[in-house]
């Protein structure tokens, strides 16, 4: 009895087990179901999270034909989006953003061409009609790089509403047949007396061994800012554009340093040591004085080395040019005038980039474009199709049809610079142009800046260009003996009366705001 019992027991208890076991078996397997949904889900908000992000961009077109997407596909591949790019041919670029803008169509990126447009958009800017960027730029670490000095020239109301493509702050110098200096004994100039000599000795010593007088020193064109006086001017420490005395901004032109200035080129062009009639002069024969060997000095940007080589050496195939960049004025000390630092500036609209997600996303894409290897797709193009690499630089393939087929429209893209996204420096075969681009970065150790570029005057805006002119022509007429400093004091205050005083207190109230 006792054993049946046991075995009753013991059965139940095997049963019981069994069914422990089976309810254990089946929470598993419900758990292993669970767990697959789980799972499956989480792996379709990966893929969500995979998917390309799209957006649009508009941006300046520079050459003749819409370009392949060959370059934008590896674009969209390393950075994960779907772009699309409206182009629109540079010419009537400012006309189709105006209208995009009125009809309430801007895409979600907009590029904005120049400072002038980016002036025109100040007032939807301060309507908050784009959205500020100060609150977001610290979460990205590439955007952060960004040069502060630039940014700061973009602000409105102390605000930052852009992302900058850069330019190099000053490409402002010197390019001088170094065969005449080498001939006549002649080193770079370092102060503003030793390229005064050597403008003197360009033009009287014989610096082709000619055996007639065919020679003169510097070639300039009617242009104070890009020709030879603005920079002349910046060895004499003249304010760029504006300055401050006694706490108050005033236009360089009110500054003694100008005056000086105009009595350098006054004594210049008395001696002959420039062509007599640069004030009418184009950039086209300016240029090509210093190309068929009737002058020896050419100051603007340094850059321009390469080309007018390239045409010069077919006039005399033993010409030999250099670069140079400091020149100390009366001071001692050297200094250069710089521009804003950036060629085009890229907003967002709150038209369009309607939450505060999406333009996290769009920042996103922005910052793995200030990486090398993106950025260098978007500038160059690809390896060993579009470019090589020689000395860790980026040499163009000879192709410039392929060139502006498939890579340079991309270049309107870039944000920053080579400096600050990392992409390859351009090589260049050419000693002094390779000089040259390290001129530039040279030159940012001496800047002298616009303190009005982040600052507002509706008067200047509307005036500012029909005001210079008066400025423009005393200055001319002043180095050519044709007024006095009472008749150059009478043009400014002229210039005063005309509206300029306005501007002077318009800027100077933003200034201490």
């Amino acid at each position: 009895m006792l054993s049946c019992r046991k075995f009753v027991m013991g059965l139940m208890f095997v049963m019981l087990a069994m069914i422990l076991l089976a309810c254990n078996n089946e929470s598993a397997s419900s758990d292993e179901v669970e767990g697959g949904n789980d799972e499956d889900q989480s792996m379709d908000v990966g893929e969500e999270d995979q998917e390309p992000f799209a957006f649009t961009i508009m941006a300046n077109l520079h050459t003749p034909e819409v370009p392949a997407e060959t370059v934008l596909e590896e674009i969209e591949q390393l950075t994960n989006t779907e772009i699309e790019i409206q182009w629109v041919p540079d010419n009537n670029y400012e006309d189709r953003l105006n209208t995009a803008f009125a009809t309430n169509t801007l895409p979600e990126a907009v590029f904005l061409k120049n400072q002038s447009t980016f002036i025109q958009f100040r007032d939807a800017i301060q309507d908050g009609q784009f959205w500020e960027l100060d609150p977001y730029l610290d979460q990205f670490e590439n955007l952060q790089k960004l040069k502060d000095n630039v940014q700061d020239n973009t602000r409105v109301d102390g605000k930052l509403y852009t992302l900058y493509q850069g330019r190099p702050l000053s490409r402002q110098g010197i390019i001088y047949r170094k065969d005449w200096a080498d001939y006549l004994g002649l080193e770079a100039p370092t102060t503003t007396e030793e390229f005064f000599e050597m403008a003197r000795a360009f033009t009287e010593d014989d610096p082709n061994q000619s055996g007639s007088d065919n020679t003169f020193g510097i070639t300039d064109r009617n242009d104070l800012i890009y020709g030879a006086f603005k920079t002349v001017a910046s060895w004499f420490n003249t304010p760029n554009n504006w300055g401050e005395r006694e706490g108050e901004l005033l236009p360089e032109f009110m500054f003694d340093e100008y005056f000086e200035t105009m009595e350098y080129f006054k004594a210049l062009h008395e001696n002959g040591y420039i062509n007599q009639d640069f004030p009418v002069t184009s950039k086209v024969d300016q240029q090509e004085f210093f190309k068929n060997g009737s002058a020896g000095i050419y100051i603007g940007s340094m850059g321009d080395v390469v080309s007018i080589y390239s045409d010069a050496v077919t006039i005399n195939p033993d010409v030999e040019l250099d670069v140079h960049n400091y020149v100390e004025g009366p001071t001692g000390e050297y200094g250069i005038w710089s521009i804003p630092g950036y060629g085009n500036l890229v907003m967002f609209p709150k038209s369009s980039v309607e939450t505060e997600e999406k333009l996290l996303k769009i920042l996103g894409f922005f910052d793995q474009m200030m990486t090398p290897e993106v950025m260098n797709y978007a500038y160059w193009g690809i390896e060993d199709v579009h470019y090589e690499v020689i000395d860790g630089r980026a040499l163009p393939v000879d192709d410039t049809a392929l060139l502006d087929r498939e890579v340079r429209p991309y270049q309107a893209i870039e944000v920053g610079e080579a400096e600050t996204n990392g992409r390859y420096e351009g090589y260049f075969d050419y000693e002094p142009k390779a000089k040259s681009e390290d001129l530039f970065i040279d030159n940012e150790n001496y800047l002298i800046e616009d303190p009005t570029v982040p600052l507002y005057s509706e008067t200047f805006t509307r005036d500012g260009a029909r005001l210079e002119q008066i400025i423009t022509d005393a200055t001319y007429q002043y180095i050519l003996g044709q007024i006095d400093q009472a008749g150059f004091d009478a043009a400014v205050e002229n210039w005063k009366s005309q509206g300029g005083q306005q501007i002077i207190d318009e800027f100077n109230e933003n200034y201490s705001n």
